[in-house]
């Protein structure tokens, strides 16, 4: 306030002096009685200045502003966004010289009634307390005790005050890795030492490969090693390559691995006994589009060519399921095969036979595309296609050996013996009571053309036959003059014959003829009897039960069978293929999971899963434990033949 007064007073100052003060120009002198004022401001009252009336009208303006004089105009700030100082446009002019926040209520505004009415008190009392008796009287503040008002400025409830932890810190301290010094010196001599020891592992590298038997060399071996070489940085990353790639599949193909694991149809409920086969994934090779698949033995398909009169290349093909969309192993062959057989203790043996009589034996471990053993013609090999191989336990010498049947009428019998096959021919088929004329007149006995076979899963020496004039011969290891028995089974050849799981009595057989029958060994005539109207291809027992079996057909369709459910018809007959042409091949039942696989003449093996229907258990009641096991399978096989048998045969 002081330095307001003193502006004040020295702008007076000035408009008094230049009003009030002597005019030195024209001479005009003081009145008397003003000598004290000589030397000094001479002071005069309005009415005696020198103004012109024009003077005294003239108006002087003043606009009043809300801009503060002293507020800065030039302040500028950094901007991170152009990385540049810029002036900022907007200042604040607001001059603020006192503040004060009130927290008084007057006790009559509608604000002091709603505290009170919150408070305990009654909307009439404090109406009451207007007009002559205030509430602020003091009768009314001796008569009641005052209440108290909650504070609307700062108040909170108790029920929203939390507690904030404070942060805390949490350290670990770790052994730190051990160290060791380490220091040497590298002279000539042992930087030509260790130049030294690579040149001999290369040279060693070289001797090996060597070392394998040249007999069987071809252009596929040596370009499998020229591939080797000239890729050795590529073959550093293809077990990760393969992992990735079996990643992408089943990410690509999820939902079927789902189906896979997890999918029942739950419409089998309102089927009865009916069931379907669901679709999942379907194996394909590009190279392998025009081959036929003749032999499937859990996921290894076979292709030879579709044309028989007019053979060619073969492909030994291997799958996972893992990756439907490629090969694990793909073996290339000169002939067509049409049988294999996987080693139950050594997977990575696989037997096989050819179009052209040979049999041979490939190794899965070997980084080769051509087989450990082979047979040839000085070793015995066949003179016609061989149709199926089997491989059978060790001989005394634990020995590996296999079993094959070839259309010449012989079964053989390989034994693998260090770096070749030796032969034992166990059997000839022969017709009964046909014969030919030789050479010089003698006569010679006609050979039978074998197609399939199987070994008893029990009696290790007893084994079936399957012929080309549509009988099957029970025969022995032990006698390899006669046949044990023989059975008129079809009318035209028989295409597959196997035995059952379980049941040490019942076989099946298929054949061209488009009839499927069960046997018991003991009995000449068929238990049962179905004719599928189309040549049947293959048939499979399942794995788990004793009365369940498929057969395929070509006109596509796969049928099941359920003996302990329906004893005339199967309880699924679906199409699994889409072109009409197709003609379904092989059949296989998967030991562990409700799969099988079937194989057509384009190439294609498809895998289909069993709904419950198909794979139907006996329910369990409340409180009773359904015995489990290979026993319950036999009973339930012998108690279907009991009805069937004649009564002079029902206690064989």
């Amino acid at each position: 306030m002081s330095t307001f007064f003193s502006q004040t007073n020295m702008l007076l100052m000035s408009v008094w002096s230049c009003f009030f003060g002597q005019d030195e120009e024209d001479g005009t002198e003081m009145g008397e009685g003003d000598e004290w004022m000589q030397g000094k401001t001479l002071i005069k009252p309005l009415d005696q200045l020198d103004l012109t009336e024009a003077e005294l009208k003239e108006e002087f303006t003043r606009i009043l502003t809300a801009n503060n004089p002293h507020a800065p105009q030039n302040i500028v700030r950094y901007s991170f966004k152009e990385r540049s100082y810029k002036p900022i446009s907007s200042v604040d002019q607001l001059a603020v010289h006192f503040v004060l926040e009130g927290n008084l209520l007057h006790q009559d505004s509608d604000e002091a009634r709603r505290q009170r009415a919150a408070g305990g008190e009654d909307a009439g009392d404090v109406e009451e307390g207007g007009g002559e008796e205030r509430a602020d009287s003091v009768e009314s503040k001796a008569g009641k005790k005052e209440q108290k008002i909650t504070n609307q400025f700062n108040f909170s409830e108790r029920a929203s005050q939390t507690l904030n932890n404070p942060l805390r810190e949490r350290g670990c301290q770790t052994e730190p890795p051990p160290r060791a010094n380490f220091s040497a010196t590298a002279n000539q001599w042992e930087i030509y030492d260790v130049y030294l020891e690579v040149l001999q592992k290369q040279e060693k590298n070289k001797e090996k490969a060597k070392a394998v038997p040249k007999k069987d060399d071809d252009k596929g071996k040596k370009k499998m090693m020229l591939v080797e070489t000239q890729s050795d940085d590529i073959t550093k990353v293809a077990k990760v390559a393969k992992i990735i790639e079996r990643m992408v599949n089943q990410n690509t193909f999820d939902d079927i691995a789902q189906d896979f694991k997890y999918f029942e149809d739950a419409s089998d409920e309102y089927r009865e006994q009916e069931g379907t086969l669901l679709p999942l994934w379907k194996f394909q090779y590009d190279k392998a589009k025009r081959l036929s698949v003749t032999a499937l033995s859990i996921l290894t398909p076979l292709f030879p060519p579709d044309d028989f009169t007019k053979q060619g290349r073969g492909m030994l093909v291997f799958y996972s399921l893992k990756n439907s969309t490629f090969p694990e192993y793909i073996y290339p062959t000169t002939s067509g095969i049409l049988c294999l057989d996987i080693h139950k203790h050594l997977p990575y043996l696989v037997a096989v036979g050819f179009y052209d009589g040979c049999v041979a034996v490939y190794n899965l471990k070997e980084e080769t595309l051509q087989p450990i053993y082979k047979s040839t013609a000085k070793s015995g090999k066949h003179t016609d296609p061989v149709w199926q191989v089997k491989w059978q336990k060790d001989d005394m010498d634990n020995n590996h050996n296999f079993f094959s049947v070839s259309s010449d009428g012989r079964v053989v019998s390989w034994t693998l013996v260090k770096n070749e096959l030796v032969f034992t021919d166990i059997i000839k088929l022969s017709l009964a009571g046909a014969v030919s004329e030789g050479p010089e007149g003698v006569q010679l006995p006609i050979m039978a053309c074998g197609t399939s076979f199987d070994f008893h899963k029990q009696i290790d020496y007893l084994f079936l036959v399957g012929t080309e004039e549509g009988k099957i011969h029970k025969c022995s290891k032990a006698y390899s003059s006669q046949f044990l028995e023989t059975y008129n089974a079809h009318n035209m050849a028989v295409d597959a014959v196997k035995w059952n799981h379980f049941h040490t009595k019942v076989f099946i057989s298929c054949s061209s003829d488009w009839t499927v029958k069960i046997w018991d060994h003991t009995i000449k005539t068929p238990m049962f009897t179905f004719d599928l109207n189309a040549s049947v291809g293959d048939v499979a027992w399942s794995p788990y039960s004793s009365t369940v079996f498929a057969a395929v057909t070509t006109d596509g369709k796969v049928h099941t069978f359920d003996l302990s459910i329906n004893k005339y018809e199967a309880i699924c007959q679906q199409p699994v293929v889409a072109k009409k042409k197709t003609k379904l091949t092989h059949i296989e039942f998967n030991p562990v999971y409700p799969i099988i696989i079937v194989g057509d003449d384009r190439g294609y093996v498809t895998s289909l899963k069993l709904s419950p229907n198909l794979r139907k258990k006996p329910k369990e009641k409340k409180g009773q434990e359904l015995p489990k096991g290979p026993e319950v399978e036999i009973a339930k096989m012998e108690k279907l033949l009991s009805l069937l048998r004649e009564p002079e045969n029902s206690n064989a």
